[in-house]
This record gives structure tokens, C-alpha cells and sequence, in this order.
């Protein structure tokens, strides 16, 4: 598979091309840890968004459940409460729309919570999606690359440079 990393910059580029294309006022974003934590905060200070709330999902991949993870259930490990979204118009934040099962999960549960729903990734890779014509709202790009965000690059402790005097 393709790979492309991406720097600031081209981070910019794609949250410049998103928001010309929101057409609704939200009244709240739910960010989709960890992919949608940077591109969801830097969207909701641009919307001037202040009612921010996230969810963490999990799709269990176990080796024998390897050949099955396309159709596991969802385990949420953190999702707000219902009337945080009930009667919300909420932009879903996730890096990147793959196979969709993140994305759409959430959306279901917001749904079945009250709130209208409206889905936004940096990227949407529609060859891998598995559900057909749904798609996200909102994309800035097309890809079928892997790609790689500059949120991702490797940091910690086996990557700093010891030799460095401390600043302070």
C-alpha cells in the first residue's frame, strides 16, 4: 500500500479546503480519539465551536477473530451521555474514513441519542469504505494511500537525543 506523510503545512491546506464547505452552525463536535483530536480541535476554534465532547471506540481484533473483525461490534470506551447530544446538530471529527465501521458507529449512536449528525475526516479512502454510497459529509481529500499524520510521527522518550542540555 501507498504511504504518504503529511507535514503541518499540508494539514493546513486540508482544514483551509474543509471549511468553505460547511453549509449548517453546529451546536457541537464530537471528536473521534485519537486520529480526530488535532484536526477536531483546530476546527472547532476556526467554527468557534465550544460544546466539544469525544469518543473512543474499539473494534476488538483478536487472532481468531481476525477473519471476523469487518463485522465485530463496536466496544465504546468513552461516549458522552445522551442529552449531551439530543436535539444537537453534531460534526463528527476523524483523521481519516477507511472501512467507515469507526465512523459510522459513532454516527449511529448519535442518532439513536437524538442528535443529527454530520461526519468530517481530513481523508476518505473510498476504496476500502464497506458501506456502499454513505460516505462523510465533509472530506477535503480522496486518497488510497496510507497516510500518515504529523501527529503520529514517532516522539518519546527512545526518540529524544539525551546529549541535549536543558533549557530552562
Amino acid at each position: 500500500m501507498r504511504r504518504e506523510v503529511l507535514t503541518w503545512e499540508d494539514v493546513d491546506r486540508l482544514i483551509d479546503h474543509l471549511i468553505p464547505q460547511f453549509d449548517v452552525e453546529f451546536d457541537a463536535m464530537l471528536i473521534i480519539t485519537r486520529g480526530g483530536l488535532v484536526p477536531g480541535g483546530i476546527l472547532a476554534e476556526a467554527l468557534n465551536i465550544l460544546h466539544i465532547l469525544t469518543a473512543a471506540v474499539d473494534f476488538p481484533a483478536t487472532l481468531e477473530m481476525e477473519r471476523a473483525k469487518l463485522v465485530a461490534w463496536p466496544k465504546f470506551l468513552q461516549f458522552p451521555e445522551d442529552h449531551l447530544l439530543e436535539g444537537r446538530k453534531v460534526l463528527i471529527v476523524d483523521d481519516v474514513w477507511g472501512s467507515g465501521r469507526t465512523m459510522t458507529a459513532v454516527r449511529a449512536r448519535v442518532i439513536a441519542a437524538g442528535g443529527e449528525p454530520y461526519t468530517c475526516v481530513l481523508h476518505f479512502n473510498p476504496y476500502r469504505n464497506l458501506f456502499g454510497d454513505l460516505r462523510p459529509d465533509y472530506y477535503a481529500a480522496i486518497t488510497d494511500a496510507y497516510i500518515v499524520y504529523p501527529w503520529e510521527i514517532a516522539r518519546g522518550p527512545d526518540t529524544v537525543l539525551l546529549d541535549h542540555p536543558r533549557m530552562g
